[in-house]
């Protein structure tokens, strides 16, 4: 099983199915489609599907012009029409799984409101894929989940729904649904045998024009040294750079650490904004000197929390995943904490910016400027500007928003439209508050207009 896939791969033969079309997804589909691979969009959004299908990229990473050259044709009907090499098809059908030799997940994996995994969306992926496993095929987890996730989760499911298989001397057999066989005995399907589970987490920066999929390394970590094998040759025929490790659980800690390590980092930085601002020194100066430092000192800025879907969320999978070894991680929760305040700390320094002007919260005009969670991006997941607006309105201020690339936002049941002309909100606000540096931002002009700047990202200086 293991020769034959490797030799589909190797001749770009194999098929590569990938659950999840979004900013995890989509570009890791397009970056096997450019290497020749026949590659399948499967997601449950009929929306992406039909996007995908006209060329029309929803991924700001991913320009429509890029998607047009390699996506099918929108009447993929599993078991009737089959990708070629070089394109992208893709489908709400998972049924399609029969024809592909390789199933990467890319799900979401969020945090319900206990901070608890939420692993809704893996298992439903899981058990999918399950249904259509057969022999000699992939599957990889890339979803940043808790280290033993896809050894407890997945690993069951695909067994689960695993045929038997005949071997014969050497291990070797004639494997599959009803096969009768060669001599020798029947056993569940094995992985490294039968079918190839790994483990590769994603590393996708939404926005970074430097590290795209291609060039970022890729670290992989695989049931068995086999599983590892064939996911590490399907993966370097289009990643440049592969990191192999000893198992899935130490490749799904490797995502937890690299940003438990930001985040930890983010909040030592936030305080020290605070301590700075208590003791009456500019915070950014301090940044700025110890920054000369050639060594033992890597620079982290303050500002207004963290956002996204990885560094608020992931260092508490890890945290979550000690307790229930009666482990209590005290940095990763203090971090968290200190993170998770950051934008309550800043609205009440717009309350103080506006009572130096004889102004109360409430009733007065706060413009927010950027609601992205990091700048010259689209990408609002838990952006703490979000915490910011629901803050201000809640103290009774008129709040607005201005993001050249979010026209929309909902919250926590209110819905917000973004102000369509900067020169005229700024005009309007009687504060303004930089939450996102978006490079276009002319901040000589926004520092003319405004009336009064509260700035969490040192972006006006």
């Amino acid at each position: 099983m293991k020769h034959q896939l490797l030799s589909k791969i190797h001749s770009r033969s194999a098929v590569v199915a990938v659950v999840g079309l979004g900013y995890v997804g989509l570009p890791l589909a397009v970056a096997f489609a450019e290497k020749d691979f026949p590659v399948v969009g499967i997601d449950v959004d009929d929306r992406k599907v039909a996007a995908l299908n006209r060329g029309e990229s929803y991924v700001q990473d991913i320009p429509s012009a890029r998607l047009a050259r390699i996506s099918g044709q929108s009447s993929v009907v599993s078991g009737q029409s089959s990708p070629v090499a070089g394109r992208i098809v893709a489908t709400t059908d998972f049924a399609i799984l029969a024809q592909c030799d390789a199933a990467i997940i890319c799900v979401p994996t969020p945090l319900n409101k206990t901070r608890d995994p939420d692993v809704r969306y893996v298992i439903a992926a899981g058990e999918s894929v399950a249904k259509h496993l057969h022999p000699g095929m992939l599957v990889v987890l890339e979803s940043t989940t808790y280290p033993g996730t896809t050894e407890e989760l997945l690993l069951p499911m695909l067994l689960g729904h695993g045929g038997t298989a005949t071997r014969g001397h050497g291990d070797t057999a004639t494997r599959g649904h009803g096969d009768t066989g060669m001599r020798g005995e029947s056993a569940a399907w094995a992985p490294g045998q039968d079918f190839f589970l790994a483990f590769s987490p994603e590393r996708i920066d939404p926005g970074n024009k430097q590290y795209m999929v291609e060039n970022t390394p890729k670290v992989v970590g695989g049931v068995t040294p086999a599983c590892r094998e064939v996911a590490a040759a399907l993966y370097g025929t289009a990643i440049e750079t592969i990191v192999p490790v000893s198992s899935t659980q130490a490749a799904e800690m490797v995502k937890l650490l690299e940003n438990t390590f930001r985040a930890v980092n983010i909040a030592l930085v936030n305080e020290t904004a605070i301590m700075c601002d208590k003791l009456g020194i500019d915070v950014w100066e301090v940044i700025e000197a110890a920054a000369t430092k050639p060594y033992g000192f890597m620079k982290f800025t303050p500002g207004p929390g963290v956002g996204g879907h990885c560094i608020p969320l992931d260092p508490f999978y890890l945290s979550w995943k000690m307790k229930t070894l009666n482990y209590n991680a005290r940095f990763i929760q203090l971090a968290g904490e200190i993170n998770s305040d950051m934008p309550r700390w800043w609205v009440e320094k717009v309350a103080d910016a506006l009572n130096e002007v004889g102004k109360p919260v409430k009733g007065s005009r706060v413009l927010v400027l950027g609601v992205a969670y990091k700048k010259d991006i689209d990408d609002v997941r838990e952006s703490p500007a979000l915490d910011v607006i629901e803050l201000l309105r809640h103290k009774g201020a008129d709040v607005r928003y201005h993001d050249p690339y979010v026209s929309c936002i909902h919250h926590n049941g209110f819905e917000m439209e973004g102000e369509p002309d900067l020169a005229a909100a700024l005009a309007a606000a009687d504060c303004a508050v930089v939450v996102t540096d978006h490079s276009s931002y002319d901040w000589g002009a926004i520092r003319r207009q405004a009336r009064l700047i509260v700035d969490t990202r040192h972006a006006v200086n």
